[in-house]
């Protein structure tokens, strides 16, 4: 029992003593760098009091009770030590950081400082044998102010299991900012920095050294690297993609800073490091937009986005919203997303012109009202059902929106003599397998057919691939899987895709509209198509872990191959054997394509016939007799 009691208030006392170092730690640390300085130049003052005391209290061999003059001495004398350690530093950081160099360093300052308190003692007569004193002083100054910051050290730097030990790769301005920010935060252990330049190999900045980026490998396994932080903001796209690649092998958690274009005030903080997105390991070369042809198409005009608040429709209302339409109208059926993009768009220009409208686009009256009203310079109509697995499994209101929907609002935007009608099509309406693709191709037949006969609005269809981090992307499905530690599930271990950012994506869509006033079919440069298993190999990597398998048993996340889903195939197209012609832009292309569209509306009104019936059976059989080249892939 008492033993029980014992342990209980042992416990205690040390949970308490916890405690009161936490809210001394928490204390020190919230407060400013001026009031840090003031803190620590107390404590030495007081540490050479006491050592000036010390000192002569061993040299007279007897405890020293001060008179009047050692009294003076004792309180005046620390005075002339505080300016000779703040010369050399010490107090530039913060006092809980103590390496070899800064032992150096205060050796040396205190040598100094001891000079001049001989200088003292020896004027005021107090020390008969000067030499034994300085020795003595010497001696036990540099034990306080070296165990002081040692025991501060040991405090503020009680580093738990989490601590994640780090190289900053980048030995520049930019590095030394992110050092300096980090040694805040008591969670990171900053190991030294990485930097090709090899005249700093082996030298000291800030106190931390400086390792050669060939060695790179080595450092990692020896210090146990968690983490590597990517300091240099002036990097090109490819340089940085060069890096990456070669970083990405060596399974430790990424984070780079963005570019120079995106450092607004030049001072930087850890939250500026960002985690390395998979986009910054695309292969293709990412174009700045041309600024002119955007303005050219969005400047004072009002403009229509429907599937406002999808991924695709969302990043198009951002990027129009920067060059300043005069309105810009967002129509979707979910009111959710509409009151998301709307709130978006408003955070960002809060004097926007903005109008939402609550709308599915199949419903006629209300699109036709809605296009009638709002005095429309352009449309782009980026609503569609396009999850392939969900559409294969919901034909009918995947019809319904993508075929009839599309076409009532291309309709509407003739009948109301928009001049500008833009459609967002998908590489899944090249030589269709699955439902989605079917639908989209169905449209693209539909607008060409209105291109042929008619010549108040411009039409344009615009083609691509798949967009990183959009909705039903593969990228946020393997985060989640990453997160909760797998396994990732791929559907082939062949399968490919092509793939940009959505961002870049919403940019070349504008831009091909704007090419021109002759509208028709225009395909994206989608770059070299991407292996998902690589991808999901890469995404592995770059979270700081490594892929289990046969050949690494001890891994930490399973690829697992599920098989291919209905209607997916193992590599998509951008093009149906179309001629494909430049334009102005190099990352558009121009399709001219022989395409069969005479007979489609007599499937166009079979389909709606069988929607009314509510048979898809039907339906299916009616997209695989129409000119679409659609044949439905079994799995």
């Amino acid at each position: 029992m008492s033993n029980r009691s014992e342990l209980s208030s042992h416990e205690l006392m040390m949970g308490l003593l916890y405690k009161i170092k936490n809210t001394l730690v928490l204390f020190l640390l919230s407060r400013s760098r001026p009031v840090k300085t003031i803190i620590a130049c107390s404590i030495d003052y007081l540490l050479l009091a006491f050592g000036f005391w010390a000192s002569l209290s061993i040299r007279i061999n007897d405890f020293l009770i001060p008179n009047s003059q050692t009294l003076n001495l004792i309180i005046f004398a620390p005075l002339l030590g505080l300016p000779v350690l703040y010369f050399f530093g010490l107090y530039r950081s913060v006092l809980r950081y103590s390496n070899y160099r800064s032992t150096v360093t205060i050796v040396f300052a205190v040598s100094i400082y001891t000079i001049f308190w001989l200088i003292a003692v020896v004027s005021s007569g107090v020390v008969i044998k000067p030499i034994d004193f300085l020795v003595i002083n010497f001696l036990i100054s540099i034990f306080l102010i070296l165990g002081v910051r040692f025991i501060a050290q040991k405090i503020f730097i009680e580093r738990p299991e989490s601590v994640r030990n780090i190289l900053i790769y980048g030995a520049g301005t930019a590095g030394l900012q992110i050092a300096s920010a980090m040694r805040l935060n008591a969670g990171f252990h900053i190991i030294g920095f990485i930097d090709d330049d090899r005249e700093k190999t082996g030298s000291f900045l800030n106190d931390i050294r400086v390792f050669d980026s060939s060695n790179l490998e080595e450092i990692i396994e020896k210090k146990s690297i968690n983490e590597i932080f990517i300091t240099i903001p002036s990097l090109s796209r490819s340089e940085r993609t060069s890096l990456l690649n070669k970083l990405k092998e060596l399974s430790v958690m990424i984070r780079i800073l963005p570019g120079l274009s995106d450092i607004t005030d030049g001072r930087l903080s850890y939250s500026d490091l960002k985690k390395v997105r998979v986009e910054d390991l695309l292969k293709r070369q990412i174009r700045e937009p041309d600024h002119e042809l955007l303005k050219s198409k969005i400047y004072m005009k009002n403009i229509l986005v429907t599937g406002a608040g999808g991924s695709i429709g969302s990043e198009l209302c951002r990027q129009i919203i920067a060059y300043n339409p005069k309105k810009l109208v967002l129509l979707d059926h979910s009111e959710y997303a509409l009151y998301k993009i709307e709130g978006d768009l408003l955070e960002r220009k809060e004097d926007s012109n903005i109008v939402s409208k609550l709308c599915d686009v199949a419903d006629e009256s209300q699109i036709k009202r809605i296009i009638d009203d709002q005095d429309l310079h352009v449309i782009f109509h980026a609503a569609a059902y396009k999850h392939v697995p969900l559409v294969e499994k919901n034909i009918i209101p995947a019809i319904r929106t993508n075929i009839l929907g599309s076409l009532l609002c291309m309709k509407a935007a003739i009948h109301s003599e928009v001049p500008d009608f833009v459609f967002i099509s998908t590489d899944k309406a090249v030589r269709p397998t699955n439902i989605m693709g079917a639908t989209k191709r169905f449209s693209e037949l539909l607008l060409q057919k209105l291109i042929a006969n008619q010549e108040g609005t411009k039409l344009s269809i615009v083609r691509f691939g798949n967009v990183l981090g959009s909705s039903g992307s593969v990228v946020p499905l393997f985060t989640k899987q990453i997160e909760k530690g797998g396994p990732i599930t791929v559907t082939d271990s062949s399968i490919v895709r092509y793939f940009m950012t959505i961002m870049e994506a919403a940019q070349l869509v504008i831009q091909a509209s704007a090419i021109d006033s002759e509208g028709g079919i225009f395909v994206l440069d989608m770059g070299e198509p991407v292996r998902i298993y690589d991808l999901a190999q890469d995404m592995i990597k770059l979270a700081g872990m490594n892929v289990k398998d046969r050949e690494n048993p001890n891994g930490d996340i399973e690829i697992r191959i599920t098989g291919l889903r209905e209607g997916e195939k193992l590599y998509e197209e951008l093009s149906h054997n179309s001629i494909l012609r430049e334009t102005s832009h190099p990352m558009i292309s121009r399709a001219t394509e022989s395409a069969k569209f005479n007979d489609i509306e007599n499937y166009l009104s079979q389909i709606e016939y069988s929607i009314d019936n509510n048979s898809e059976k039907e339906l299916i059989q009616i997209l695989a007799l129409s000119p679409l080249d659609y044949k439905k892939m079994n799995t």
